[in-house]
């Protein structure tokens, strides 16, 4: 449920973190979009109602990977949304349309689109503010919120290097189903209900993401790969397999456990949660069973 609180009070830690009791293996999950606390301030300079405001929100993703820790994989999960600001994205990816005394810069699609740092719109290209947002608040948002979040993230890399020689990051998110029509409409195309994204293999080594894939498929999900979501700054930032640091952005159909308009969970919730968690099982015990994650 999205919360709003009185200005006094609009900034809290800019995540959360559980670790597991004992790490098994590489493994690192992480929710960068289904934050759902929504700063008193930041409502009021919206035109947008609270389901409106929510429809860029990964809703409900931190609750189906939360098992995470349990299994031995730590979790990194957003308090704030994506319409407050977006954790994947370049902290200067920065859009003068809303944001006061930024100089236009060299064609970003993404900026274009309104969706940088600070996004201007939500799902749909519904406008989020009433006017612009001083510079002086943007580099604040990305203080407080963005460069905490990735520094703790870029540390449990780190660690994972550190004790394992590798980190897998498994960054999950949601996608609106109506997002993958086109693709249902193209000649012997299925409509995924998941995509996993490395980059067209620049993010991950491949038998990481075939093992992720298998997971999906053995619980019954059609599965994507790169399309249409190939990974955004998170995974490109943090993929690097030459340097065993390996990234997979995951997309799962909302409409799966969700009902979208009303940005509740439905009757397959718990079911698909704990296909999810079947799959993080999978990749995170595999270490521990004997099934390495990295190459032999």
């Amino acid at each position: 449920m999205m919360t709003a609180m009185n200005e006094a009070a609009e900034y809290r830690a800019a995540y959360r973190l559980e670790r597991p009791e004992t790490r098994v293996g590489s493994v690192i999950v992480a929710s960068p979009h289904s934050g759902r606390h929504y700063p008193w301030g930041f409502v009021r300079k919206t035109m947008l109602d609270d389901r409106a405001i929510r429809s860029s929100e990964d809703a409900f993703v931190d609750i189906l990977v939360a098992a995470a820790p349990a299994l031995g994989a730590p979790l990194l999960a957003a308090e704030y949304p994506r319409a407050f600001l977006d954790l994947n994205r370049a902290p200067d990816e920065l859009d003068p349309a809303v944001i006061d005394g930024v100089v236009r810069g060299a064609v970003n699609p993404r900026i274009s689109s309104g969706l940088g740092v600070i996004p201007r719109v939500v799902a749909g290209g519904r406008v989020i503010y009433r006017g612009k947002l001083s510079r002086a608040e943007a580099e604040d948002r990305v203080a407080r919120v963005w460069h905490p979040y990735h520094a703790c993230l870029e540390g449990l890399v780190q660690e994972a290097l550190a004790e394992v020689g590798q980190a897998v990051l498994l960054d999950f998110h949601s996608m609106p189903h109506e997002a993958l029509d086109a693709l249902s409409r193209k000649p012997g195309q299925s409509r995924p209900e998941v995509v996993l994204g490395d980059r067209f293999g620049a993010s991950a080594a491949p038998h990481i993401v075939d093992r992720l894939e298998a997971a999906f498929t053995a619980a019954g999900l059609t599965v994507s790969r790169n399309t249409p979501f190939a990974g955004a700054y998170i995974a490109q930032h943090y993929g690097r397999p030459s340097r065993g640091r390996h990234a997979v952005q995951v997309e799962i159909d909302r409409s799966l456990y969700m009902n979208e308009q009303l940005i509740r969970p439905n009757g397959n919730f718990q079911g698909v949660k704990r296909l999810i968690t079947d799959v993080l099982a999978h990749m995170v015990l595999g270490e521990a069973d004997g099934l390495p994650l990295a190459a032999e």
